[in-house]
This record gives structure tokens, sequence and C-alpha cells, in this order.
């Protein structure tokens, strides 16, 4: 077994695409439609090994509130790199939130930003 994804909830499709693919630097795996207003959108980092991020337009209110806050304001988002200053710069390029750091810890040197939505990242460099 092994994680295949996880759902982020978005507000709309077309600015998250643009979001974690144009300003993120991931990649868009997949965007199919499936009617409805509905879409299955699969992006993940460019040197993804098969975990993918889903991203879920949110269809009622319960949801909408959901949007930015999925982990009740705990980082909830890793992404490890070995190109940390490369992509520390690029989340500064793209205007994108630096919330904290970047630090020093034991496990690489982190920095914590804020993707368009809210939700918090560690970006982890080794």
């Amino acid at each position: 077994m092994h994680l295949h994804g996880v759902t982020v909830v978005v507000d709309e499709y077309d600015q998250a695409v643009q979001h974690y693919v144009g300003d993120l630097g991931f990649t868009l795996l997949e965007d199919t439609d499936l009617g409805g207003g509905k879409r299955w959108v699969r992006v993940a980092p460019s040197d993804s090994e098969g975990s993918c991020i889903l991203l879920a337009r949110a269809a009622n209110e319960k949801q909408a509130s959901a949007v930015g806050n999925q982990t009740g304001g705990r980082v909830g988002f890793f992404l490890h790199t070995i190109t940390f200053e490369e992509d520390h710069a690029r989340l500064i390029d793209r205007e994108i939130a630096i919330v904290e750091g970047p630090r020093d810890e034991p496990y690489g040197r982190v920095l914590v930003f804020r993707d368009r939505y809210g939700n918090l990242w560690d970006l982890i460099g080794s």
C-alpha cells in the first residue's frame, strides 16, 4: 500500500490549478470533466513519486467553510526538496506568504508558507 493522494478543498478549479501549477511549480496530472460542474483535478510536485493532491471544488456551505482551514490552523502539508534555496526564491517571486522561517531543525532547513487558500505548508530541505 502507499498513499495515493489527499484532497484539498478549493473555491474554484481554474484558479486552484493556476496557483498550484503556476505559483508552486506543481505538475497538472489530470483534469477530467465529470459533468455537472465537477472535475477530477490532480496535481503533484514535479518530482513526486506517485502521491498527488486532488483539488476538489467545495460543493456546499460546509465544504466551503473548510477551504483554507482543513487542518484547524496547523501545518497540514509537507514538501521535501533538495533545492531549498531555489524553491524559497520561487515562493518569494510568486508572492507566496512565508509565515515562518527559514530556520534550521534537526531534520533539515524548514520554512512555513501559506497557500492562496490559507492552508499551511512546510517546505523542508535536506
